[in-house]
């Protein structure tokens, strides 16, 4: 919501496409009247309508996963692409035995380890369990338990399997608050849950084991490739799709993608985003100085985002605090609502500073190359 829209506990708001979209605030709320609230939004789902709610990693929007028009409703109100699959959010552990027709000894040690939590795990689908767009036409199905307690209980009582991506326009950076959802999606969707702001930040990891037990990351998140190595002695990998971006960044293969996150450029802001990497960060600074001088010269609106140890550098139409290079989980948090800042201060040029690309930066530095369209500028 912006701050021309008035927030309320339950009710209607007017967007510009056709749905009235109904707000459920269960932030400050007597137990009796949250419950009430989200037995509401989940019989919105039940009944095949399209609802925001909050996970421990960023808002998602959700559908009965194996209602065809629900779900066709999902990539309409975000755009999103056809060949792009969902991941599928459960509340319960049962709920797998209707879901995939096989779970491995590395999966269910991974399950009971990091669910719920932001760990997605990409199973062989049991065929007809969930709509074909929910997969994309592939033979198996991205399953996750949030660690929620809102969705948790949201899930539990639509009583079904909800397909939910990222709670915004497709290439929008992804919502950590209600809020960021309304602006994208009011009008568009049939209610959003307003459980808060969102704990992680980015998305959940999305992982394949392999015959030999081997996992492969295909979208780095929430839970690092340290943390899984210690459940697999065949080694954790990325996708190559993840170590050989195409050049320019447009799409990452012209292949369908194999889950979520990996082919198409996300998480973007309006204006032009560019890296800046180097092993010296006094180099770093001086380059991003000089084309903030440069972009200032041309007429345009600038934006730095940078680590706190840096900021006093950056002299910028509005910067943006990563928070120390030293704790990258508050990089993760704040990534998305910064790259939204930038929008609301109509910024149309955008230096970024960089990180090591080991434990949770690893997914920091995805977001953020697909936020720049893997535009870097390499410093020597």
């Amino acid at each position: 919501m912006n701050g021309n829209e008035e927030k309320c506990t339950v009710g209607e708001l007017t967007g510009d496409a056709n749905k009235n979209t109904r707000w459920w605030d269960v932030t400050a709320e007597e137990d009796a009247t949250a419950e009430k609230s989200l037995q509401e939004a989940a019989a919105v789902l039940a009944a095949g309508g399209t609802v925001a709610f909050p996970t421990e990693t960023v808002y998602g929007l959700g559908a009965d996963a194996r209602n065809t028009e629900a779900v066709e409703a999902i990539f309409e109100a975000k755009g999103r692409p056809s060949d792009n699959p969902l991941i599928v959010h459960i509340a319960e552990m049962s709920q797998l035995e209707g879901l995939v027709a096989a779970v491995g000894e590395t999966e269910r040690r991974l399950m009971e380890a990091f669910w719920p939590g932001p760990l997605t795990l990409v199973l062989p689908v049991l065929n007809g369990a969930v709509s074909p767009r929910v997969t994309a036409g592939l033979s198996t199905v991205a399953v996750r338990m949030p660690a929620h307690d809102v969705a948790l209980r949201l899930i539990a009582a639509a009583g079904c399997p909800v397909a939910a991506p990222s709670a915004n326009r497709s290439g929008r950076p992804s919502p950590t608050l209600a809020s960021h959802v309304g602006e994208d999606l009011t009008g568009r969707i049939d209610g959003i849950v307003d459980g808060g702001p969102t704990g992680v930040g980015v998305e959940s990891t999305v992982i394949e084991v392999g015959r030999d037990g081997g996992i492969t990351v295909l979208r780095p998140g929430g839970i690092t490739a340290e943390q899984l190595a210690r459940f697999t002695q065949a080694g954790v990998r990325l996708d190559a799709a993840l170590q050989q971006p195409a050049a320019g960044g447009a799409e990452a293969s012209p292949a369908a993608p194999r889950a979520p996150g990996m082919k198409y450029t996300h998480y973007a802001p309006k204006g032009v985003m560019r890296l800046v990497r180097g092993a010296a960060a006094d180099k770093v600074a001086a380059r991003i100085a000089a084309e903030l001088g440069a972009a200032k010269a041309r007429g345009e609106k600038t934006g730095v985002l940078a680590f706190d140890e840096h900021l006093p550098l950056y002299r910028a139409d509005c910067v943006q605090s990563l928070g120390s290079e030293a704790e990258l989980e508050t990089a993760a948090h704040r990534l998305y609502a910064a790259l939204r800042r930038f929008d609301e201060c109509g910024v149309t040029c955008i230096l970024a500073e960089t990180c090591p690309e080991t434990g949770l930066g690893a997914a920091v530095m995805n977001r953020l190359m697909k936020a720049a369209g893997h535009r870097v500028i390499e410093v020597d």
